[in-house]
């Protein structure tokens, strides 16, 4: 890694790592729960951040069954299997292998999230990212993507890069745009001894989570370990090597949006009163 001061001194470093908890949601769908627990509660905006992997059917065919959403984004990024979504707004569709659908649910939007599979291997992310209040009671929308939407940046050690939003050092630029936190969703695929650069806005919040391999982080080269979630430090520059073996990770950042959250289950506001709300405008079918 390199070791001069400047590059040092913008360099961020790997603060604290957690693996999460497991957890159950939806119809008994096992995952695992990395950003949402008593550990890292959120990481502003990111609100929540689930894992599900599994070969065993039993552990994802109930899926999630019509749920309610208010104040906040669903993002779901499919790397195995595929998951069919209906909503109240009469939008139908499917996810498939590293496909991704950023969901704005808004003022409220009632969905189901299912799998379109009977067996194999269903594997992939989702992350809640917060709306600041002037953007809570927005018009439900989505911005989804199949694989092949998707900017992928071929490495010239062989590894690669998919965009899903921001843009790499190189230029590579992902579909998803919100232009007030100015996201970064990024999976990397690096080689044994492979390394990574990508420059981050100073002030902008950061997490790495490892699906394959060690990596090493930062000037400082701290270990993180598979199934781990490194939350990152200040600087401008995220610099990370693989191991001795190939490794495999995401990348996101955004800005903080620096405002109260109320949660209540699937409604995020400001305040207590506006979760109270939402209750209330779902029980009477105001979504």
């Amino acid at each position: 890694m390199p070791s001069n001061q400047q590059q040092n001194s913008s360099s961020r470093e790997l603060l604290y790592s957690t693996p999460g908890m497991p957890a159950f949601d939806g119809d008994g769908v096992k995952m695992t729960r990395i950003i949402g627990t008593a550990q890292l509660n959120m990481l502003d905006p990111f609100l929540l951040l689930d894992a599900f992997e599994s070969d065993e059917p039993q552990d994802y065919i109930g899926g999630f069954p019509d749920h309610p959403h208010r104040g906040f984004e669903t993002v779901t990024y499919m790397l195995e299997g595929r998951m069919r979504h209906k909503d109240s707004m009469g939008s139908e569709g499917v996810i498939s292998a590293n496909g991704v659908q950023w969901m704005t649910a808004g003022k409220g939007i009632v969905h189901s999230e299912m799998p379109d599979q009977e067996s194999g291997l269903l594997k992939g992310f989702q992350l809640w990212v917060n709306l600041a209040s002037k953007d809570k009671m927005c018009e439900p929308s989505y911005q989804e993507f199949d694989a092949q939407d998707i900017a992928v940046e071929m490495r010239t050690d062989g590894g690669q890069t998919r965009v899903i939003a921001g843009a790499t050092n190189g230029g590579t630029t992902g579909p998803v745009r919100r232009d007030d936190i100015k996201p970064i969703y990024m999976h990397i695929n690096l080689p044994a001894g492979g390394e990574f650069k990508q420059n981050i806005k100073a002030g902008d919040n950061a997490f790495i989570y490892v699906i394959e391999g060690d990596l090493l982080v930062g000037v400082e080269a701290r270990s993180l370990a598979p199934k781990q979630l490194g939350v990152l430090g200040e600087g401008d520059e995220v610099m990370v090597a693989a191991g001795n073996s190939a490794s495999e990770f995401l990348l996101v950042a955004a800005t903080p949006i620096n405002e109260s959250v109320a949660r209540g289950g699937p409604f995020v506001m400001n305040t207590k009163a506006e979760v109270l709300q939402a209750f209330e405008d779902f029980q009477n079918n105001r979504f």
